[in-house]
């Protein structure tokens, strides 16, 4: 049974990945993920504040304001709480590199370009056999226009393209005002493949201590159907890889993620949960899907339930809205 697939010019054995999370910090960690047959690793984010903690510009803006904005500090995070700065990650990213033979991907977590462009050669110099550029943004300037944001986007992204040889994924949330044709435009300025969807986990309110609340949630299947719906749009619309995050768990969510078009699938919270085994069972899982309905190769499997191959392309647009809408009945 053939499972190769291509991630972003790299050629995988199969398209089971593990995401970005701290699980790359430990090398014989990462050593266990690689026996269960991972097919490449995403180290954890090189965030855009390690980088400015490097200069201090950030953090002492910050403690100038103190006393002003007291309350507002809790969403910066302290600068001991990054537990490497962007010289211990690049040595930690030499020593993962040299300690396994599959593909080590770099991520890049920012906005701007700042010190991207040195970070991004940087990580290449040290090893990196691809980059991840996580676009995690919150706009809140009320004079920050949708084309603005997205230029910014667009122009990290340019420059990167420019600055390196190596391939760059983009890793995106779907807040866009028009989510395909950004898809399409990162391509164009010189992205190789999409990550749908980056999760944003928003802070809670402790109403008794007035205090934001910061919880990591897992993700679960249920958070699969944006990603399969957006997957299943760009398939064989944008000449670049597309890479699903967020929601894989079992054997059936891989192959849905497959039948939409998804070339490479990335998991964290499955083997948080249940180890590195989960990997193993995961292949295994698709491998015995795919004998069973008779597919020996993955490429036969691969977008057969995108919009330019499924048989009810109005499933992926706004008549299947109203149709389930219309469903719902009182005791389901």
């Amino acid at each position: 049974m053939r499972l190769t697939t291509k991630y972003c010019g790299l050629e995988l054995p199969h398209p089971l990945v593990v995401g970005a999370s701290p699980l790359s910090d430990d090398i014989d960690y990462v050593r266990r993920l690689e026996d269960q047959g991972a097919a490449a690793v995403v180290m954890h984010s090189l965030f855009q504040e390690q980088i400015e903690r490097e200069s201090l510009s950030t953090f002492h803006a910050l403690e100038a304001h103190s006393d002003a904005f007291g309350e507002a500090l809790s969403f910066f995070p302290d600068p001991q709480e990054f537990v490497l700065g962007p010289e211990e990650h690049l040595e930690a990213l030499r020593r993962l590199r040299q300690a396994v033979s599959i593909p080590v991907i770099a991520s890049l977590n920012g906005t701007s370009l700042g010190g991207w462009l040195d970070h991004g050669r940087l990580l290449v110099e040290a090893g990196a056999d691809a980059l991840e550029l996580n676009v995690y943004d919150l706009p809140t300037d009320l004079e920050r226009s949708g084309p603005a944001v997205e230029q910014e986007t667009l122009d990290v992204v340019a420059e990167l393209r420019r600055s390196v040889t190596v391939p760059i994924a983009v890793k995106l949330s779907p807040f866009w005002s028009s989510f395909a044709n950004m898809a399409r435009r990162l391509v164009e300025a010189g992205a190789d493949g999409l990550v749908l969807f980056n999760r944003f986990y928003q802070a809670d309110i402790d109403v008794e201590a007035l205090e934001y609340q910061r919880k990591l949630r897992l993700s679960s299947s249920h958070e699969l159907l944006l990603r399969l719906r957006w997957i299943a749009i760009l398939y064989g619309r944008v000449e670049a890889s597309l890479i699903l995050t967020g929601g894989v768990h079992t054997a059936v969510d891989l192959v849905k993620a497959l039948m939409c078009g998804a070339d490479g699938v990335q998991v964290v919270s499955c083997i948080l949960q249940k180890g590195p085994e989960r990997i193993g069972d995961l292949l295994d899982g698709l491998e015995a899907w795919m004998d069973e309905h008779e597919y020996a190769d993955l490429g036969e499997l691969r977008g057969s339930m995108s919009l330019l191959r499924c048989p009810d392309p109005h499933a992926l647009e706004r008549a299947n809205y109203a149709r389930i809408l219309q469903s719902w009945n009182e005791g389901d």
